[in-house]
């Protein structure tokens, strides 16, 4: 009898595939169609966007040649010469439901807006006594 494995994903596969799924989402193409022009099926693609699953080499040079960029672009956050986790962390917070179309709205708000909705945040934030990550 197999035991099921319970072991979280690896940070570097998560980053990856949200790496993935916000160039997939800028081009505006579902995870069906992406998942028809690399020969599997929508589920696997939503595995591999959530870390659940690793992207074999071959799988993601199909990914990147769907999605119209080079692998090294999808890949490029993952080499830092230091170590650093900060581009990591921030792919990983972009797999939070509604974060992409928040980030797509603020980035369409004027300066004055964007501080006005900051400072009211950061209050809810405050209120809710979130502790706050910079």
């Amino acid at each position: 009898m197999s035991e099921v494995s319970t072991k979280a994903p690896d940070p570097m596969d998560i980053a990856l595939g949200a790496a993935v799924r916000i160039r997939r989402r800028s081009l505006g193409i579902s995870q069906e169609a992406l998942a028809e022009q690399c020969g599997v099926s929508f589920q696997q693609i939503q595995k591999y966007e959530n870390g659940a699953n690793r992207i074999s080499f071959s799988r993601l040079v199909q990914i990147a040649r769907a999605l119209q960029c080079r692998v090294v672009d999808l890949m490029d956050v993952l080499d830092t010469p230091d170590g650093s986790r900060g581009d990591l962390d921030i792919l990983t917070r972009m797999r939070t439901p509604g974060a992409l179309e928040l980030l797509s709205a603020f980035e369409r708000l004027s300066p004055e807006t964007r501080s006005s909705l900051l400072g009211l945040m950061r209050t809810l934030v405050a209120e809710a006594g979130v502790k706050e990550v910079a």
